[in-house]
């Protein structure tokens, strides 16, 4: 009986996926819930688990494809497992093998090239070691890796599970210890063709190596122009050309293009900003990092306290817990807030559903959580739907405040800046408080100046008079 394997949904605004990698070949045996493929959208950059157990037995969508949602890539059959555990009669099989075997010895023109085959014999012999074991990595770290000639299969991962990070990846760069093993594995790959093909990132298209001679947007010669290389279709590489070089996007950031061009086209952005007296929540979380550390094995940030004054706000002003159907306004009962996280190769934003009903304690160890597995390509497609509202964090580089774009089919985003010590007036005395620029971008076909005001107004008076407990 066999399974289809489909293109999950990551995200409500999300209605296709790049496969970027598949992690079993035809008639490899997959476990239920083992990574199969790795697939790359907007939102999200994950590895997909198998459906049900078996063996694969069809690969419809190749690596770099692009599909719609609920198209099948994949089939697996499940009855292929017990087929595949037990090994078929030897005794039959085996007296065929030497004659077909046999014809395949005869090519004795090898006099030329004898230094060549020691190399390829070397990675063959290595092969059957690094096969067995699956390279945990992102998708960041596998083209660093490729632009520094380093294989992965000999860099120690530090990681969760073994995982190859960036950290481990720069090491390497920075000792150069594993850039030797590439010179190995490209005559294994040349070898059945004498003449090795070149690269096209070496050699670009015509029309590329002329204008290079002039830069980026100016004619060269013969009237060509540079152009991306994306638009000309050229190998997914780097391009060099002297004091300049051209990379191409990768799928998620093609993605996330995508997506914030679609979100600005669609929604008329409106901005407004209010500054937060963040000194109690700041001297509140002070006295108790330490001892809710210790007390419940996680740490304790700002981040919740804006979660719940967001969460105060919707209640009051639910129009921003609302999404645009049509000519429908769409307001959710649920208060699901979509929290963004920065990974090395793109954002995600991990939502956290029925946040009015978690305290400090639950929304900190759910974001930790999510940011964590996020990070590690563990999320679930579910965990990165239905969010009603979002919010970004820019502060936490150091930025004063941003005007981010709204997350679709959200009406509303709030952007958090750094929370640093100013002076201000306070009863007409200058003081030193811990302040911060809050930032609301909201639809105006939905949300009115007024409302949006009046949101960060409940959003300032919550988190400047805070009287929750954390736990």
């Amino acid at each position: 009986m066999a399974a289809d394997v489909v293109m999950p949904q990551m995200g409500e605004s999300i209605f296709e996926g790049t496969i970027t990698k598949w992690l079993k070949k035809p008639g490899d045996k997959v476990e239920r819930d083992e990574p199969l493929f790795e697939i790359s959208t907007d939102k999200v950059d994950a590895e997909i688990p198998s459906p049900s157990a078996g063996v694969l037995k069809e690969i419809k969508v190749k690596e770099g494809q692009t599909v719609p949602i609920n198209t099948v890539v994949a089939t697996i059959d499940a009855a292929g497992a017990a087929a595949a555990s037990a090994p078929p009669p030897a005794s039959k099989a085996e007296p065929q093998k030497p004659a077909a075997a046999a014809p395949p010895p005869p090519p004795a023109a090898k006099p030329g090239p004898v230094a060549v085959p020691s190399a390829p014999a070397q990675a063959a012999a290595a092969a059957p070691a690094r096969e067995g074991t699956r390279i945990h990595s992102s998708p960041l770290v596998r083209r660093m890796a490729k632009e520094h000639g380093i294989d992965l299969a000999n860099v120690p991962g530090t990681g969760a599970g073994g995982r190859i990070s960036k950290q481990d990846i720069e090491a390497v760069i920075s000792g150069g210890a594993s850039a030797p093993t590439e010179p190995a594995a490209e005559p294994a790959y040349s070898a059945p063709a004498p003449p090795p093909a070149p690269r096209p990132a070496v050699v670009p298209p015509p029309a590329v190596a002329a204008a290079a001679q002039a830069g980026p947007g100016v004619p060269a010669a013969h009237g060509t122009q540079y152009v991306p290389a994306l638009q000309l279709g050229v190998a997914r590489e780097r391009l060099y050309f002297g004091n300049y070089e051209v990379e191409p996007l990768s799928t998620m950031r093609l993605k996330i293009a995508e997506h914030m061009v679609a979100s600005k086209h669609v929604s008329p952005h409106v901005y407004s900003v209010d500054e937060i007296d963040m000194s109690k929540i700041a001297l509140l979380r002070g006295k108790s990092k330490e001892e809710f550390e210790r007390q419940y094995g996680t740490k304790l940030t700002f981040m919740p306290f804006f979660v719940k004054a967001a969460v105060a706000g919707l209640r009051a002003f639910p129009t921003l817990n609302s999404s645009l159907d049509g000519t429908n306004v769409v307001l959710h009962k649920e208060i699901n807030i979509g929290i963004a996280v920065a990974l090395d190769w793109g954002l995600i934003v991990p939502v956290i559903k029925n946040a009015d009903e978690k305290n400090i304690l639950g929304i900190q160890r759910t974001m930790n959580d999510l940011a964590e597995r996020a990070r590690t390509k563990k999320l679930r497609p579910e965990e990165v739907q239905e969010g009603t509202f979002s919010i970004t964090n820019p502060g936490v580089f150091g930025g004063l405040f941003g005007l981010p774009v709204i997350s679709q089919p959200n009406v509303g985003i709030l952007g958090l800046g750094a929370i640093e010590k100013r002076p201000v007036v306070i009863n007409d005395s200058i003081a030193i408080r811990s302040m911060c620029y809050v930032t609301l971008s909201y639809d105006h076909r939905v949300v009115d100046g007024a409302i949006a005001h009046q949101f960060l107004h409940k959003v300032k008076e919550t988190l400047e008079n805070w009287s929750e407990p954390l736990v």
